[in-house]
């Protein structure tokens, strides 16, 4: 049997692209594993059906949904928070409320839920949050938003950490670089720039990020909290 096999999994985003192959992978290793959606009713339906998962609605802009969809599902071994709002453009242009919006699903979202998971989180239990690197490296303009909301991230990492420590509950970031997604394909418009950046020159695969997050959600990752985990094909190098 997988080291998964009978843990409770919850995924915030979990229908598409990065979040949909964490389901299947830690449905495919023995997790129970209740994922959350917001604009995509049919695809996250279409994977329940697909993992034998379960899917939930929850806006995570929306804090007090968080932390019910969290509080709800009882004592957690394992907390995947994949869910992230791209804002891009000239900030002298964006809109204050859009920017806003960013915040609460990239950061309060995030913050909120691993609080109320750890609440119930029984010892050894996992976190886990997709940042980015550009969390680390901001190559190009108009994404000043974005980054802030990623490098928020690894602040918390390191004190929640702290605070979770004690009871054996670690809590990791994993920064993805360009992943072959809806949200960014490997043959979109922006391929030649960032594969220019990149010693790997590929986009990575949804898997390559999945296998990240179960490796720091497995009993060999026990000694590493508060730390980032940079998978991007030294994009950021």
């Amino acid at each position: 049997m997988s080291d998964f096999a009978g843990k409770s999994v919850l995924i915030l985003g979990g229908s598409r692209g990065i979040g949909a192959a964490i389901v299947r992978r830690f449905a495919a290793d023995g997790a129970k594993v209740v994922f959350t959606y917001n604009g995509s009713q049919g695809a996250a339906e279409a994977l329940a059906a697909e993992t034998g998962t379960t899917a939930v609605p929850t806006d995570s802009g929306e804090r007090d949904a968080v932390i019910a969809r969290v509080r709800e599902s009882g004592p957690l071994d394992i907390l995947v928070v994949n869910a992230g709002f791209a804002l891009f453009g000239d900030a002298l242009d964006l809109d204050a409320d859009d920017v806003d919006r960013l915040i609460r699903v990239n950061v309060n979202a995030p913050y909120h839920a691993s609080v109320e998971a750890a609440r119930q989180m029984p010892e050894g239990g996992r976190i886990i949050v997709i940042g980015s690197v550009n969390g680390d490296r901001m190559p190009v303009p108009g994404m000043a938003s974005y980054a802030l909301s990623k490098s928020a991230l690894q602040g918390m990492a390191r004190g929640l950490a702290r605070d979770f420590g004690p009871r054996g509950i670690t809590i990791n970031i994993v920064q993805p670089g360009p992943i072959d997604t809806d949200a960014n394909p490997e043959d979109g418009p922006m391929r030649e720039l960032m594969h220019g950046f990149m010693a790997i020159k590929r986009h990575g695969r949804p898997e390559e990020v999945a296998g990240m997050v179960a490796w720091l959600a497995g009993p060999e990752a026990g000694f590493v909290t508060g730390a980032m985990h940079t998978i991007d094909g030294a994009f950021g190098a």
